[in-house]
């Protein structure tokens, strides 16, 4: 049973980007383990049916019986879905690829487009005292990513340091401008982080510029760095911050999420 009325709950965050290998379930994890660091319940939602942010936390493709399509297109209990991360206060509704074929499903229902946004804001959400929700998106524009936005207070953007990166930034816009119009009015932009960056190549340097000067306040100051121990840690179901804290991609996280909190300002459910 959902509560729409609910004045308060966790600060949801939907982490999209169309295109795919920029990043996207690298900040989620990675954010998400660093917002827990700081004391603050997070829950990742893996609504990528490639389920990579679900593997990346460590849970085995045999115990994701509950996934994030139930949660979709079934009415079931959220203590079946949400599971623990080995990282305190951080939990994760995993992803199977049952969720690929949910598009299709999701056509016929005429609440389509709110099925997220009802799922999270059910009154069980209570007993997790959640802080904060990342949601990782998919790497395209379809209905889960629509799901996604329509459930969000806000849009966090990946985006890596590369050639002609700002040009895929147009349709996202439009899709979040599409939302705010029909189904999310408050729906707004948290920002873009640069990811992959690497001070010693002129192209990284031209990116970051074009970026702060076409989008200003929206780039966040932290950038994430061309980091080995953040391509590494997945392998070993680990968020960076485990797997090599004092790196400088776990250290990049722990900035990104301070930042973060720092930006944030109260919003309604």
């Amino acid at each position: 049973m959902s509560d729409l009325a609910r004045p308060h709950g966790p600060h949801i965050i939907a982490v999209a980007n169309q295109k795919g290998g920029v990043g996207k379930t690298t900040t989620t994890i990675n954010l998400g383990a660093a917002l827990a660091e700081q004391g603050l319940r997070v829950l990742i939602v893996d609504l990528d049916p490639q389920g990579n942010a679900s593997t990346g936390l460590g849970i085995e493709v045999d115990d994701r019986e509950f996934t994030t399509y139930e949660l979709l297109l079934e009415d079931i209990d959220l203590g079946q879905v949400i599971q623990p991360t080995n990282r305190e206060n951080l939990m994760i509704i995993p992803a199977t690829v049952d969720l690929s074929s949910a598009d299709i499903e999701l056509i016929s229902n005429e609440k389509r487009s709110f099925l997220l946004h009802d799922a999270l804001r059910q009154t069980a959400m209570d007993r997790y005292d959640l802080d904060y929700v990342l949601i990782d998106c998919p790497p395209s524009l379809n209905l889960l990513t629509v799901n996604a936005m329509v459930a969000s207070h806000s849009v966090l953007v990946p985006l890596q340091s590369e050639f002609f990166a700002l040009e895929g930034l147009s349709q996202l816009m439009l899709t979040i401008r599409e939302v705010r119009q029909s189904a999310n009015p408050n729906l707004r932009i948290e920002g873009v982080v640069l990811t992959m960056f690497d001070a010693r190549n002129n192209l990284s340097g031209q990116v970051e510029k074009d970026a702060r000067e076409n989008l200003g306040d929206l780039v966040f100051k932290t950038m994430i760095p061309r980091n080995v121990r953040l391509s590494e840690a997945p392998s070993y179901s680990m968020s960076v911050l485990e797997y090599d804290t004092q790196s400088r991609g776990a250290n990049a996280y722990r900035a990104l999420a301070k930042e973060l909190v720092k930006n944030r300002t109260p919003v309604a459910a």
